[in-house]
C-alpha cells in the first residue's frame, strides 16, 4: 500500500508560515516517508468506506489538536468565519488562543482512496492520500466537526464528499465540539 500527501492536507498540516498548532519537527516529504516506512499500530475505518485513519505513535513534538471548554479558560474562546481554501465558502469557526495543549501521544492520519480523490478533483499515483491528522492522547478518532459533516454532505463542488449527513453521528460530534475547541 502506497500513501501520498495531498495538496489540501499538505497546505493545512504544513502551512508556507509555520505554526505551532500544525505538525511539528517534521517536513511534509519526512511526514509522507513516515507512513510508507512505519505499520500503523491500528487502522480504523473512517466515516465512509473510501476513508481510512492510520493510527501512529506520535514521533514529532506536535500537540494535541483540541483542548476541554471549562470555566477557566472559556474566555480565551475565538470566533470566526473563515474558508479552509479559496473555492470554499466561509463556516464559523472557533479555537482558543493563549492556551498550551500537551503533546499528542497519537498522530491519527485520516486518508482517502485514490478513486475518492481522483472524484473530488485531485488525482493521485499512490493507493491512498492524506487529507488530515488528528493529534490525539487516545489512539482514536476525534469527531468530525459538524461543520465538515455539513460541508461533506452538501457535495464535491462545496468542498466535501458527497457522504450524506449522519444524524447520529452529527448528534455525537455536537456533544464532542461543545465541550471542546481547537487552538491557535
Amino acid at each position: 500500500m502506497s500513501i501520498v500527501m495531498t495538496p489540501f492536507a499538505r497546505n493545512r498540516l504544513f502551512p508556507r508560515m509555520p505554526r505551532a498548532n500544525t505538525i511539528q519537527d517534521c517536513t511534509p516529504a519526512g511526514f509522507e516517508r513516515h507512513l510508507n516506512e512505519h505499520e500503523p499500530l491500528a487502522v480504523l475505518d473512517g466515516y465512509a468506506p473510501f476513508c481510512k485513519l492510520h493510527v501512529h505513535r506520535n514521533w514529532t513534538s506536535t500537540r494535541c489538536l483540541t483542548v476541554p471548554i471549562t470555566d477557566a479558560n472559556r474566555h480565551l474562546l475565538r470566533s470566526a468565519y473563515e474558508a479552509r481554501t479559496r473555492s470554499e465558502l466561509p463556516v464559523l469557526v472557533r479555537w482558543f488562543e493563549g492556551v498550551q495543549p500537551p503533546v499528542a501521544e497519537y498522530l491519527v492520519v485520516i486518508l482517502y482512496s485514490r478513486e475518492q480523490l481522483a472524484k473530488e478533483g485531485t488525482p493521485i499515483e499512490a493507493d491512498w492520500g492524506v487529507v488530515g491528522c488528528l493529534y490525539t492522547m487516545e489512539p482514536a478518532e476525534i469527531p468530525m466537526a459538524p461543520i465538515t459533516m455539513m460541508r461533506n454532505a452538501l457535495g464535491v463542488e462545496e468542498g466535501g464528499s458527497g457522504v450524506p449527513l449522519d444524524r447520529e453521528a452529527y448528534l455525537r460530534s455536537v456533544e464532542f465540539w461543545e465541550n471542546n475547541a481547537n487552538w491557535r
